[in-house]
């Protein structure tokens, strides 16, 4: 079966989304049938990857199609349950590859929602009413401000040690930490109790942010919802972009859309992604608003996030990705001038964050990325961004015998170094050059060359420059090589090399409390026979093994 990321309201069965002025809705009412894996049923609110694609289209939506929305107020639409996190039989019979990519994904979402709520000035308001358990809880803690109805029923809770053997998957010990600053040992206490939290406990451990009494429950969430609106700059009677369907066309051995084509390999075991840069632009805001998702910044960033999803979930196999780009340098330059220019344009913000998005997602996913810099292509600012985002960059020196094209040539724009910062808070360029601060500014002074192999190569900005004698066997030999090579040790050297430098809450999701969770979703305790995932429910306690590893 092929996961399709792509959606439409229209198209929801497990949200309801409504719009009244400055303030959105969206309600949680999962429909218990409608389950990705056939026979589970999807009881208390409880999801699967499909419910939070949905999730994410609604997030990406209220950003792009709704500029007048200034708060989003996040609640459920059952009784007595706010959301009961992680389907449970889902975990149980989904494969290893699966439930990460189910946790990678959902993180990245819960992660968009933080991102809206602090650079698209759209604040989320979680209104908890009802138990809000595991990854329903960690659904409220992205959220900017979280209400609890203190009705001695209500709760939150992050129970998975307890009840299942494995551990919030979703960020929910790091924003305890991190974000909420709740103390060591309560946090510890916290997540050893099933039944988590209630009222005055609750929030005198800041596990939320208010609890309100039944009688003032609607008042108060309204209430709040519009004091975080009055303190957004979003505009009020702003128009916004209707996000129209990509244009895609799957075969067997490609997946093509207007700006990105995918090239599969499975004998390989690669696949080669090329984006085609800008053929015509608008010249002014007017213009980039008037085009709307087919302005080409937009219309590229929305394309390859979903062939990046799609590999990720559909082609597991294919370890490799060969990252290329086809068209004219100075174009490139030309849109990253504009986007420049508009900075605090609504819109112009938004498709700068989305690259943002799209290009840590990039950072976070476990296949070996090369980039291939040659002749026609046109790795220049934001699609520079790519050959940073790689493992590996290789540029060809000097011209292609025979060819058409004019040598390769890289170019810097102002983007490269601050409006796409990865998950440690630095550029992709401040990471390269962590023991070499000085490298970062001499390749800022290029801003705007049009910097062939040599020059690239002498300013640090590709691994290694190729001439065409020996560019097809070198290539050969290390395409080859890195297929050979264990997938397992690869995905966790990558890892730990792309994210050199500080600490972030976004770091320890993903590197810390990912990996644990992914060699926790191997073993036994969770997933054997006897393991907790598989006797939840049946009344059988689970056998753990008692050593320590």
């Amino acid at each position: 079966m092929r996961i399709d990321f792509q959606t439409h309201p229209s198209r929801y069965r497990h949200w309801r989304l409504s719009c009244s002025g400055p303030v959105a809705e969206l309600v949680m009412d999962v429909d218990p049938t409608a389950s990705l894996f056939p026979g589970c049923e999807l009881k208390l609110n409880s999801y699967d990857l499909g419910v939070d694609i949905e999730l994410a289209d609604a997030v990406q939506r209220l950003r792009f199609e709704h500029p007048e929305v200034r708060a989003v107020v996040l609640r459920s639409g059952k009784p007595g349950v706010f959301c009961a996190g992680a389907n449970i039989r889902m975990l149980g019979r989904a494969s290893h590859g699966h439930k990460v990519n189910f946790c990678k994904f959902t993180n990245e979402t819960r992660l968009a929602i933080e991102e809206a709520s602090a650079e698209s000035r759209q604040p989320w308001l979680a209104a908890v009413s009802g138990a809000a358990a595991g990854g329903g809880y960690e659904l409220a803690l992205a959220c900017a401000h979280i209400l609890l109805i203190d009705d001695r029923r209500s709760s939150v809770a992050l129970p998975e040690v307890p009840l299942l053997g494995v551990l919030p998957a979703t960020g929910g010990l790091t924003r305890l930490t991190d974000k909420r600053r709740v103390r060591r040992d309560r946090a510890d206490l916290f997540c050893c109790t099933e039944e988590g939290a209630r009222g005055a406990r609750a929030l005198d451990w800041r596990l939320v942010d208010e609890i309100v009494p039944p009688s003032r429950w609607d008042a108060a969430v309204a209430a709040r919802a519009q004091a975080l609106a009055a303190d957004s700059d979003r505009p009020e009677h702003a128009r916004g972009i209707v996000l129209a369907p990509l244009e895609r066309r799957f075969t067997d051995d490609a997946v093509q859309y207007s700006t990105v084509e995918v090239a599969l390999d499975r004998t390989g075991r690669r696949a080669t992604i090329t984006l085609r840069g800008p053929e015509a632009l608008p010249t002014d805001l007017a213009g980039i608003h008037a085009e709307g998702c087919a302005y080409w910044p937009l219309r590229a960033a929305r394309e390859l996030d979903d062939a990046i999803l799609h590999l990720r979930s559909n082609e597991p196999a294919l370890g490799l990705w060969v990252l290329r780009t086809e068209g004219d340098p100075a174009a490139v330059l030309a849109a990253d001038a504009l986007l420049e220019a508009h900075a605090g344009d609504w819109l112009v913000r938004e498709i700068r964050l989305l690259w943002k998005r799209v290009l840590k997602r990039l950072d976070v996913t476990s296949r070996s990325l090369v980039a291939l810099i040659e002749p026609g292509s046109c790795f220049a600012g934001t699609l520079a961004e790519l050959a940073f985002a790689a493992d590996r960059a290789i540029m060809f020196a000097g011209p292609a015998p025979g060819g058409n094209h004019a040598p390769a040539r890289l170019a810097l724009s102002p983007l490269n170094f601050g409006p796409y910062p990865m998950g440690n808070g630095l550029t992709r360029l401040a990471t390269r050059f962590l023991g070499e601060p000085d490298s970062v500014g001499r390749a800022h002074g290029a801003i705007g060359a049009a910097l062939d192999a040599a020059t690239a190569d002498e300013l640090g900005l590709v691994t290694a420059a190729i001439d065409a004698i020996d560019w097809d066997d070198e290539l050969r030999v290390m395409l080859e090589e890195r297929a050979s090579f264990s997938p397992d040790a690869l995905s966790a050297m990558e890892a730990n090399l792309r994210f050199a430098g500080p600490e972030t809450m976004e770091t320890r999701i993903f590197g810390r409390l990912s990996a644990w969770q992914n060699w926790v979703f191997q073993r036994p305790g969770a997933v054997g026979e006897a393991g907790a995932l598989h006797r939840y429910g049946s009344g059988v306690k689970p056998i753990f093994d008692p050593e320590r590893v």
